[in-house]
Parts: C-alpha cells; sequence; structure tokens
C-alpha cells in the first residue's frame, strides 16, 4: 500500500479493551485492515512522494519482523532500534512488541559528527545491553562499520525480512514494552523502562486531557520518533485513537518549516499537531505574507505545545501571524510532561491565564 490513499477519516475510538500496545495493533487490523494508518512524506512535501501503510498492512510488516526477532532474542532481552525517520521504525517497534522483546530506540550516530553523536549511542548500548540490532540496508552497512561492542551483535535489516507469522508469545501488561533514554543533558543517557500498563494508563490520561475521543481528523507530525512525545504522543498515539497520522522527517522541517504547516492546511480535515516552543517560533519567523495566504489552518483544532518552556509571546506572535490563513489561538494546548512519568502529565484549554514571574 505504497503512495497516498482515498481513505475516511474515522472518529477517534480510544482502544480501552486492549491490556497492551501488541494487543492494540491487532485490534486496529482486526477492525479497519484497509484503514490508513500512517503515511511518510519521504521528502517532507506533500506534493512529493508517500509511503502509506494500512492497518493490516502494518501489522504483516510487524509480525514478520517479530519473527525474524525471536531468531535472536528471548522474550524480555532488549534490541536497539537505529532508524532514520520512516515508516520502517514504527513496523520494527511493533515487532518487538509483539515478540515480547524490549525496544530502545535511538538515534543513528550523523556521520558528519561522529565525535559529538557515537558516544551518546555506544553509552545507550552499554547500559541496555542489547542482543539484537533493528535498522535498514541504507544504515546496517555503516552501522556495523562503526565496530564497537554493538557492531558484532545480529543485524536484522526490517526492509528485507520475509513474510512470516508472528510468534506466539504472551505479553502481560506489566512487561517491558521499550527503554526510553532522556536526553542526558545532565549527565550520561538513562534509560527510563517503560511497560504496557504505563503507556495504556498514560495514552488514557493524555485522551482525557486533550478531549480526543470522538474527534475526526488526522495527526500531523514531524517529531523525531526516538523522543518521547514522538514516539509516545504521536505514533502509539495514533494507534490508540485509531486516527491516521501524516509524517516526515525532523530535518525536513528543519529546512523549510513551511512544511508542517503545509501538510496540516493541505488535507482538508481537523488536524491535532504540535511541537516544542522553539518550533512555533520558528515556522513564524520564517513564513512569509504570500506563504501564509496560501494555507488554511482553520481545520487546526488542537495544538499542543511542550518539551520544552512554553512562552506566552511565542504563542501569541504564532497566532497573529497565522491568523489570516484561519488559525484561531484558542486550539492551542500548552502542555507539561516528561518521561519518568511515562509522558503526559497535564494540559490546558482555552484561554490562558498568563503569570509573569521575573
Amino acid at each position: 500500500m505504497d503512495g497516498d490513499t482515498r481513505e475516511i477519516y474515522p472518529p477517534a475510538s480510544p482502544a480501552l479493551g486492549c491490556a497492551t500496545l501488541a494487543e492494540v495493533l491487532v485490534h486496529r487490523a482486526g477492525e479497519r485492515p484497509e484503514g490508513l494508518a500512517f503515511r511518510f512524506l519521504e521528502e517532507g512535501e506533500v506534493d512529493g512522494r508517500v509511503s502509506a501503510w494500512s492497518w493490516g498492512e502494518l501489522k504483516r510488516r510487524a509480525d514478520s519482523i517479530a519473527a525474524a526477532i525471536a531468531e535472536h532474542a528471548a522474550p524480555g532481552q532488549r534490541a536497539l532500534l537505529l532508524f532514520a525517520p520512516g515508516l520502517d521504525f514504527i513496523a520494527a517497534f511493533f515487532g518487538c512488541l509483539i515478540a515480547g522483546v524490549v525496544a530502545v530506540p535511538v538515534p543513528p550516530p550523523d556521520p558528519r559528527r561522529l565525535d559529538a553523536t557515537l558516544p551518546r549511542l555506544l553509552g545507550v548500548v552499554a547500559d541496555a545491553d542489547p542482543c539484537v540490532v533493528l535498522t535498514t540496508t541504507a544504515i546496517a552497512g555503516f552501522g556495523r562499520a562503526l565496530g564497537g561492542a554493538f557492531a558484532a551483535l545480529p543485524w536484522i535489516e526490517v526492509d528485507a525480512v520475509w513474510p512470516a507469522a508472528a510468534p506466539a508469545v504472551a505479553v502481560a501488561p506489566d512487561d517491558l514494552a521499550f527503554l526510553q533514554y532522556t536526553s542526558g543533558s545532565t549527565g550520561d543517557p538513562r534509560g527510563v523502562m517503560v511497560s504496557h500498563r504505563n503507556l495504556l494508563a498514560n495514552l488514557a490520561m493524555s485522551d482525557r486531557g486533550y478531549e480526543l475521543a470522538g474527534r475526526e481528523g488526522q495527526v500531523v507530525s514531524w517529531l523525531p520518533f526516538y523522543h518521547d512525545m514522538g514516539l509516545i504522543g504521536v505514533v502509539l498515539g495514533n494507534a490508540y485513537q485509531g486516527s491516521v497520522a501524516t509524517l516526515f522527517s525532523p530535518l525536513d522541517f528543519l529546512k523549510r518549516p513551511l512544511r508542517w504547516l503545509e501538510a496540516i492546511s493541505r488535507y482538508g480535515v481537523p488536524a491535532m499537531s504540535g511541537a516544542p516552543d522553539f518550533a512555533y517560533a520558528y515556522v513564524a519567523r520564517r513564513a512569509t505574507p504570500a506563504e501564509i495566504r496560501a494555507l488554511d489552518l482553520s481545520r487546526w483544532v488542537l495544538a499542543f505545545c511542550g518539551a520544552e518552556p512554553v512562552q506566552a509571546s511565542t504563542l501569541d506572535r504564532f497566532a497573529e501571524t497565522f491568523a489570516p490563513a484561519g488559525f484561531r489561538r484558542d486550539a492551542f494546548r500548552p502542555s507539561y510532561g516528561l518521561a519518568e512519568a511515562t509522558l503526559f502529565v497535564s494540559a490546558t484549554a482555552g484561554e490562558p491565564r498568563i503569570l509573569a514571574v521575573d
């Protein structure tokens, strides 16, 4: 199911009866096997190359990856996920959940900045002690050439696995789903242990906080999958809600930030999307009057903002800049969360009360 699809956007329907994230995927694939689940804008452009998977396609790919994982790892062991942005990461993550293996998402090191980015990867490998690496054929050669202990591990290129049935693994709610490594801004990265029960409870809480149930529309995001806001809030949140997610790379956002708003504007359905404070400031600073006139943001119904301090001045400037495109200030949802609480802690709706503290 590559390329865009004609799809009715169903109202969000939380997967309340599921005890694990693996069950959530089974539920979605059984409920709407041909329903669009995720689309990825390969170059970040709405008129460019698009990959799109249904819930059934995602389940088939995740099952095959789970079967490959089971040849190298037992339930409860760790798998390192080393991916560039794209749908292969999502299939690999759900493959780990189905196999009962603990996923460890980490960004690949930047070949241009190995001195800065490789130590973090090696620190995560030393701490997590993975027994297998999941990646793509495009990254595997570079990754193995880096050497080190993890280069000697089994490597699974998920875009080249053969179709296979999922292994029969009993996954319990309190089993670990993945290790979320913090940014390491105050020291070495630390792995936060996140169980299926943690995730489902937090997704249910964010569902209530953002009043998502019954909303029709799509999720739009460029947030990185190895960060909790992108992984839990967007990827897993989309599966929990049964919505449609339109995704693209954070690098494509940084190169041309208006791509974010073009994706929200393009599909003509209510949109839920958000980012850290800097992103709102960045796109407001870069957009030209002509570009703003070409947008329709009137259906952006939920604009969450978090992951760093939320500045009232940033939200004011963004709302003023994009009001001509139909953006409404009451769409903002300033939010607070942290990895140690799984993700979501609180959010506000409506007109804010602003207190400036010097």
